[in-house]
């Protein structure tokens, strides 16, 4: 995209699974993009400890090949922790950046619900500090949202005009932020564009995604585990389509004040995300569980919006993106290659507080 060549762009939370995809993405379209992470939430210092065991060689692994990707294509990382208001400032000082993409936050319901205190902190403390550099100084604020602040899905399609009744705290802080993004450019005019995904899949994830623990199950020949009876139905988004989506908000002006579904724009089943995973690992069991009674009945987002007025094209429905995501596992997992080890960056920035 010619309009994102030479910009300078900020992502904050950049380091993690989406944030390092897009800047991979942005870089390849000649954006001057900067990343400022403090690696603790899914990231390196999380699993360096003793309280992450489950699959830790194999997370540390994925992590040096992000950062390693991230260094091959010359995007600098600031490790620095945006909940901390003086010396996130000095490092966006240092950047210049004209755009700011939002992306600090535990993007995980289930651990929001369990630890609020630090949800809140990392979601909420991070976007304050974000907005209040940004007025005066950004051109456009984009802001990472959830399809999970629509609550259930009223017969399970959900548009941007949907009211929003969330579940739980993850889908009821992402709101929260929403408002707080509108306030700013309502007081102090701040461009801004709300971006609410969905079910996101794709390379070098360490969330423990749904899809995420079918294959790693699978890989391991253990029990693909669905909650609920399988019919439950999500709006699966590969991570290559939402890069695609937010690239096209950043280029496009008509795209500032606004909000977008970014999904691939169709719910599936979880049965048949079960069904493509036991495709590629024949013999895998699948076995059912209750359902988290605070994980909502959702669906399909309406994408026609993002697709009119930015030129969203998402081009991975569930088999198409599924075999390219498993296709990375098994080049990419132990048990079925033994790649080349991956070094850890030689040089990462860093700005003292």
């Amino acid at each position: 995209m010619a309009l994102l060549s030479g910009r300078r762009i900020a992502l904050i939370g950049g380091a993690g699974f989406i944030g390092h995809n897009l800047a991979l993405g942005l870089r390849a379209e000649g954006a001057e993009v900067a990343i400022v992470d403090s690696l603790q939430i899914n990231n390196l210092l999380a699993f360096v400890g003793e309280g992450v065991t489950q699959h830790r060689a194999l997370y540390t692994r994925i992590l040096h090949e992000r950062l390693a990707l991230l260094e091959a294509a010359g995007v600098p990382l600031y490790v620095q922790d945006a909940r901390d208001y003086h010396p996130l400032t000095a490092v966006l000082k240092r950047i210049q950046p004209d755009a700011i993409v939002q992306l600090a936050a535990v993007a995980h319901a289930n651990r929001s619900n369990k630890d609020p205190h630090s949800t809140f902190d990392h979601s909420l403390r991070t976007l304050e500090n974000a907005l209040d550099y940004s007025r005066g100084n950004v051109q456009h604020f984009v802001y990472f949202s959830s399809s999970m602040v629509y609550g259930n899905f009223p017969d399970g399609f959900a548009s941007e005009d949907t009211p929003c009744h969330p579940m739980g705290i993850y889908g009821a802080l992402k709101l929260a932020g929403e408002l707080i993004v509108k306030s700013y450019h309502q007081v102090f005019g701040l461009p801004y564009t709300i971006v609410r995904p969905s079910a996101l899949y794709g390379e070098r994830c360490v969330s423990r995604r749904v899809g995420q623990i079918f294959i790693e199950n699978a890989i391991a020949g253990q029990d693909i585990v669905v909650q609920g009876d399988g019919t439950d139905r999500l709006d699966f988004t590969c991570v290559h389509d939402l890069v695609h989506g937010i690239m096209c908000v950043l280029a496009r002006p008509e795209a500032k004040n606004e909000t977008f579904n970014l999904t691939y724009g169709t719910g599936r089943s979880i049965a048949e995300l079960a069904d493509v995973v036991r495709k590629e690992f024949p013999g895998i069991t699948v076995r059912y569980e209750p359902k988290d009674a605070l994980m909502p009945d959702r669906g399909t987002l309406d994408v026609a919006k993002a697709r009119r007025m930015i030129g969203y094209t998402p081009q991975h429905p569930l088999e198409r993106g599924y075999e390219r995501y498993i296709g990375w596992y098994k080049g990419f997992h132990p048990a079925f290659a033994v790649p080349a080890a991956v070094a850890m960056p030689r040089t990462r920035t860093a700005v003292p507080a």
